[in-house]
């Protein structure tokens, strides 16, 4: 895979259509002059190095890379490197701009595959967690095939399952569960939505609306994403079922959910794939998940991110330009 120059263009946003109008359209043009590289320790303990922009850029870890018809994201891991000190390089970024409600469509080209110690995660988040909350949109770990989709918040917020696919199942309401490390969260059915399966079918699109009065999570297959996805008029009431769907008078989401980055990380083994590493399948390759990601790390070509694009729409008639700067000189 090519790594074409990590220059970023200059782009605008604006375009309306029932009630959503384009605010922030993140894509090969602007991605990593919008998102922040995040290099502290990673707050899951996971078998990580999270790396700076310099370093993305100077390993290719992070970078644009030629697609048709357009560049991509790439967001990649350290897959060559053996027993790694202190964990295996990765990128998590994080939006420069946050967000209170909105529509944010993903387009994504392939996502980490269903492979033992990794946790990849597409997310939004706000400050002073949990207080401000968290939407995990895609998330997994090991070798899972379906995706599973969390709120975590402060105490007071109780969801309901309203309007969602029959076969997701909303395994808890309380979405301060475990001190909100557990939160609430749906349990999905389609193989198409995550991992491997995911990139099968050359990915395809998740949508996230987040009103008063509901969070709602929708995945479209790549042959199958709605015309008004396409054309840049996203209208969420012409969509069929949402995977996922969170409202009910149990929860205020306005003062539950607030401010949010948006977020793509991978991680591995940590509170969640690691902590479940003995009773899953993924526990005859090694004794423990950080000893079997130190010693693999060939098994981790195929632990990227390719995005096409994340667009944020907000129901307002308010249109703003940006200016993209260079993602490195």
């Amino acid at each position: 895979m090519h790594l074409s120059p990590l220059l970023a263009l200059a782009c605008a946003a604006g375009t309306a259509s029932a009630g959503y109008t384009l605010q922030d359209n993140y894509d090969h043009t602007n991605f990593f002059s919008e998102f922040d590289f995040f290099t502290a320790p990673d707050p899951t303990q996971g078998f990580v190095t999270y790396v700076s922009a310099a370093v993305a850029n100077s390993s290719g870890i992070a970078g644009y890379v030629a697609a048709t018809p357009n560049n991509v994201v790439y967001l990649g891991v350290d897959h060559t490197t053996m027993n790694p000190s202190g964990g295996r390089s990765s990128v998590r970024v994080t939006s420069s701009k946050s967000y209170t409600k909105g529509l944010f469509i993903a387009d994504i080209a392939h996502m980490p595959a269903s492979t033992c110690g990794l946790w990849p995660a597409f997310w939004t988040v706000g400050p002073n967690w949990p207080a401000s909350g968290e939407i995990d949109v895609i998330e997994g770990v090991n070798a899972d095939t379906t995706d599973t989709i969390t709120l975590h918040t402060a105490s007071g917020c109780t969801m309901t399952n309203t309007g969602a696919l029959s076969s997701s199942s909303l395994s808890n309401g309380d979405c301060n569960a475990g001190n909100a490390g557990t939160g609430c969260g749906f349990t999905t059915q389609d193989t198409q939505g995550y991992g491997s399966g995911f990139n099968t079918v050359g990915g395809g699109v998740y949508a996230m609306e987040w009103t008063s009065s509901a969070i709602q999570v929708f995945f479209f297959p790549r042959n199958a994403i709605p015309a008004d996805i396409t054309s840049g008029s996203p209208d969420p009431t012409s969509w069929s079922t949402p995977v996922a769907r969170f409202s009910g008078s149990g929860c205020d989401i306005d003062s539950h959910f607030m401010n949010h980055n948006i977020v793509f990380d991978t991680t591995f083994c940590g509170q969640w794939a690691g902590q479940v590493w003995s009773s899953s399948s993924c526990a005859s390759l090694a004794s423990s998940c950080d000893a079997y990601v130190g010693a693999n790390p060939s098994a981790f070509s195929e632990a990227y991110w390719a995005v096409n694009s994340v667009k944020v729409y907000q129901s307002s008639n308010t249109k703003r330009g940006m200016m993209a700067k260079p993602f490195l000189a």
